[in-house]
């Protein structure tokens, strides 16, 4: 199949017009007439509709918009009267194509830009999907191929857009004047918005804390090119590995990371979502093989930090459950780093809901405990008899290598040793796989399998229910 690209030329330039006490006639009293007047009339425009009968709603918005309804059909008898009111925009709402073409016509005849329904053709213009924040205003368009496809991409981007973009716009604007006098030299200048709209000021705002964004940008215009060099790090939980699972603020932070640093359990498809040219610290640990060590880790990221460099600290699943997240912030505090925290869907919750096992069920069990299946000193240094109760899942990370160990040290402690188990492996991705067994069976059923990091193993009545609950792959 041939590329698209280059063969279909962009048609409707896009333009943002005042539309403030603009007159704007629709012919057509419908759905479609009343969407289009409740656009332009929140935009301020003043709306007239020619149509034999009207919605009550569209009567409304003509009503509050200033406008006059005329209940009768539409000729070419009006052109006079269209002249006589100055109209700079015709809309043909109707759903007789004929009275639209006439409509279209008598526009085009008296120099009025006009919209047809249903016909990018005829079109002077077309009407987009838009996204307000305020100030600030998103047209999506495809030339009027599809509205319907530029309304579903306008709630794909509604979702990565936050309200608090609006605020962030008017503050922008508040203080834009101000920042031209503090930096006179416009690649300067570039410089400086680009941190304060990626940086703490902006952070601030979208954490509903106006105040102190106006004191961090008192302090920027105090200091410009020491603010230019302030980094921040961002504590950021990738999820299991379906990238669908990313948080929308952890999307929006990795965009404008300058530095992600990543462990080895983040899946190459959240990989794949930072932005290209990105630079890329790999720090990941696997069982007896650390790369870097804790402690430089917690270094690395306030050394780049000091750099000036936003750093995206990228950890699988949420990085304060079995994440060691605690002890990096902990460095940053000390040296006095910026830095936020963004929880990221844990394995638990993420492989067992695709796996179709729910953690805690009414009547079977009423409590969930996160365990490490990781060996210390050769053992499991586990108190065995208190993860032995009734009525318990229990969800066990980094417990692969492991697995025969957790199974006989549970029967031992007084376990059934037919209690369900269950083994997921790479959870929530395509290459998701789900082993159920009793404790008894399972390091049999799966000793002949080649099972990979990152795993998890459930125990707990619960599993039963994924014979039935299942629904991913």
């Amino acid at each position: 199949m041939s590329s698209w690209k280059g063969l279909i030329k962009m048609t409707f330039f896009p333009l943002f017009h005042n539309m403030t006490k603009q007159r704007v006639l629709i012919v057509g009293g419908g759905k479609v007439a009343l969407r289009k007047a409740k656009a332009l009339a929140d935009a301020g425009a003043v709306i007239d509709v020619v149509a034999p009968t009207i919605l009550p709603s569209l009567q409304d918005t003509v009503d509050s918009s200033g406008g006059q309804y005329s209940a009768r059909e539409y000729t070419g008898e009006l052109s006079q009267a269209l002249g006589s009111l100055q109209y700079q925009y015709a809309i043909a709402a109707t759903d007789v194509r004929s009275v639209n073409v006439v409509v279209a016509t008598t526009a085009k005849a008296l120099g009025i830009s006009v919209n047809v329904c249903d016909d990018s053709k005829a079109c002077d213009f077309v009407l987009g999907s838009t996204i307000e924040r305020g100030p600030l205003t998103i047209g999506v368009s495809n030339s009027g191929a599809s509205p319907i496809l530029s309304r579903l991409l306008k709630q794909q981007l509604e979702m990565f857009i936050p309200d608090a973009y609006g605020e962030l716009s008017e503050f922008v604007g508040q203080h834009r004047e101000k920042v031209t006098k503090a930096i006179p030299e416009q690649a300067t200048r570039v410089d400086f918005w680009q941190h304060i709209l990626q940086g703490s000021v902006a952070e601030a705002l979208f954490s509903g804390k106006p105040n102190e964004a106006e004191k961090l940008m008192d302090d920027a215009l105090a200091n410009p090119q020491a603010f230019n060099r302030k980094g921040e790090v961002y504590l950021i939980g990738a999820g299991p590995g379906d990238p669908d699972l990313l948080t929308i603020r952890a999307f929006r932070l990795l965009q404008q990371a300058d530095l992600v640093v990543h462990d080895r359990l983040v899946s190459k498809e959240v990989m794949a979502l930072i932005k290209p040219g990105t630079q890329l610290l790999y720090v990941g640990k696997q069982r007896s093989d650390h790369s870097v060590p804790q402690n430089e880790i917690n270094q690395l990221l306030v050394d780049h930090a000091k750099q000036g460099k936003r750093v995206a600290r990228l950890k699988g699943g949420d990085p304060f459950i079995f994440g060691r997240g605690g002890e990096e912030i902990d460095t940053l505090v000390e040296q006095n780093i910026p830095f936020q925290v963004v929880p990221g869907i844990t394995a638990a919750n993420g492989c067992s809901a695709y796996a179709g096992i729910p953690l805690t069920s009414r009547g079977i069990a009423q409590s969930v405990q996160f365990v490490t299946g990781q060996l210390k000193d050769g053992s499991i240094d586990l108190n065995w008899s208190e993860l032995v109760a009734p009525d318990k899942t229990l969800v066990f990370y980094m417990g692969l290598s492991t697995l025969s160990v957790i199974c006989q040290s549970l029967i031992d402690n007084g376990m059934d040793k037919t209690m369900p188990i269950a083994l997921i492996e790479k959870g929530t991705t395509q290459s998701q796989r789900l082993f159920t067994s009793t404790l008894e069976n399972m390091p049999q059923k799966v000793a002949n399998e080649s099972i990979e990091s990152p795993s998890l193993i459930i125990v707990g009545k619960v599993v039963s229910l994924s014979d039935k609950l299942q629904w991913f792959g």
